[in-house]
């Protein structure tokens, strides 16, 4: 059988009293006591320091100095190794003093016998394996906490933030000293979002895999995957949800640009199938109708009728053939260095006399200092304008209002042109970018079709967000370059 070694530092400055506690130690039959006596102080510091003990027996009296300065010297290094204080005379108010110190135990050196002494050091070590191993997962579990490069957040009953990591506070743009008055239902857009979770926590106990819209300290909405858990059995005063929030703007940005372009892709085969298709037989509609005119004698109202209205429609159908393909095709861009303040000033006021006919006021939030960018001004004034029409022909009451804004958001330029109108149903809210898709009774359907292109074509990316009764917001951003 192995008998385990224990390494004891004594630091005692009574001869006498270490000759006694070494006795007692070698009488110790459940394991091998080996004992470093020390009667300095201060040196007895410098080895706590230097490691290598399982155990410390420290005298409450050391002249100048008491056990309770050397345990607390203990502590401020993050020595997990147990500490024992001995000391000469029993005194409630130091077992208090030495229990909140941080010593694992308390012994009366008059009562001290080899059993006692066995038994303390058995429950000090056994107890200080313990704090080592929870230290060791702590440490484990707070460096994933900290360096993780998913937000994690702690909150108590009430949603009130309790641990935020790093990241966490990075992605919001909080400060740590913020956090205290942070509640969960803060970094929501939507208030139903926030509703939703607290219902599945207390139903379920877990909210997982939601996507939802967040929101940044500075009010920017970023698309977010949202877990949490329910911790139970927990103090009151404790955490009892964790959660871990995924950034997956720029995930849903890539993929939203993917789907664009290959909207655009399939729409540009798909005009140009139609536009070979139905060009041949119109050719030969128009060759037949010219025809038939030079064949028909002499001038006849009812026949001259006729044929201007086959004459006028097959002309809209070419118009319309026409349209779609260069709404698909990519565009030419003639790029120079514009202002966007300049660009979004000349728009407006080619549709201020269109808005104060219906009675619409526009607002206007533009940031002063925007960077000039790189666009095809020409083009880019056609995109927002169809934008900026469509909001004027949403609204159809008194109190109608067209707010246009543009702000710089870290790295990219956002131009927002928000109305008051009746709103788009969500399912509708797919299908305005589809060509020929049109709620107006004499629209094309291919005006956003154009506009998606244009923006897509100046490496822009559009957001749509819709309440019917309440208005839509068309976002655009420009990526700034990197210098």
């Amino acid at each position: 059988m192995i008998v385990e070694e224990i390494k004891i530092l004594l630091i005692e400055d009574d001869e006498d009293d270490a000759f006694l506690v070494r006795e007692y130690l070698s009488d110790v039959k459940n394991f091998v006591c080996v004992l470093d006596w020390e009667p300095n102080p201060e040196r007895g510091k410098k080895k706590i320091l230097e490691g290598g003990y399982d155990l410390f027996l420290i005298d409450f009296y050391l002249g100048k100095s008491t056990g309770l300065s050397i345990i607390d010297f203990i502590q401020k290094n993050q020595i997990l190794t147990p500490a024992i204080l001995l000391t000469g005379r029993s005194d409630a108010q130091i077992d208090v003093d030495a229990s909140m110190a941080g010593a694992f135990d308390y012994l009366i050196k008059g009562d001290l016998r080899p059993d006692i002494l066995e038994r303390s050091i058995r429950y000090s070590i056994k107890q200080g394996r313990i704090i080592r191993e929870l230290d060791e997962k702590e440490k484990k579990y707070r460096s994933l906490f900290e360096r993780s490069l998913d937000c994690i957040f702690l909150a108590n009953y009430d949603f009130k933030m309790l641990e935020l990591n790093d990241s966490f506070l990075r992605f919001f743009g909080y400060r740590e000293f913020e956090k205290a008055k942070l509640h969960l239902k803060d970094i929501f857009v939507n208030p139903e979002d926030f509703e939703y979770c607290t219902e599945q926590l207390t139903a379920t106990g877990a909210v997982k895999d939601f996507e939802v819209l967040l929101l940044t300290s500075d009010k920017e909405t970023k698309t977010c995957l949202f877990n949490c858990v329910f911790i139970p059995d927990q103090a009151d005063d404790f955490c009892c949800y964790q959660g871990i929030i995924r950034d997956l703007t720029i995930w849903k940005k890539a993929e939203l640009d993917l789907m664009v372009a290959e909207k655009l892709s399939m729409t540009g085969k798909l005009a140009r199938t139609i536009a070979h298709e139905i060009r041949n037989p119109l050719t030969n509609l128009n060759l037949a109708l010219d025809n038939l005119k030079e064949e028909v004698p002499g001038p006849d109202e009812q026949f001259t009728l006729y044929t201007d209205i086959i004459q006028r429609s097959s002309n809209r159908i070419e118009t319309l053939i026409g349209d779609l393909l260069n709404s698909s095709k990519p565009k030419e861009l003639r790029l120079e260095l514009s202002s966007l303040h300049e660009i979004l000033d000349d728009i407006l006021e080619l549709v201020r006399d269109r808005a104060k006919l219906k009675g619409i006021r526009i607002k206007e939030e533009l940031e002063e200092e925007l960077p000039r960018i790189f666009v095809d001004r020409e083009k880019l004034s056609i995109a927002l304008v169809n934008i900026l029409l469509n909001g004027v022909e949403a609204i159809e009451h008194d109190q109608g209002q067209l707010t246009v804004k543009a702000e710089i958001r870290g790295s990219s330029i956002f131009v927002s042109i928000e109305d008051n109108g009746q709103g788009i149903e969500k399912e509708d809210l797919k299908k305005i970018f589809d060509p020929f898709y049109t709620s107006k009774a004499e629209g094309t359907g291919l005006g956003l079709t154009s506009t998606l292109n244009i923006l897509s074509s100046h490496n822009a990316s559009m957001q749509v967000t819709s309440k019917v009764g309440i208005g839509t917001v068309f976002e655009v951003e420009f990526p700034l370059p990197e210098y």
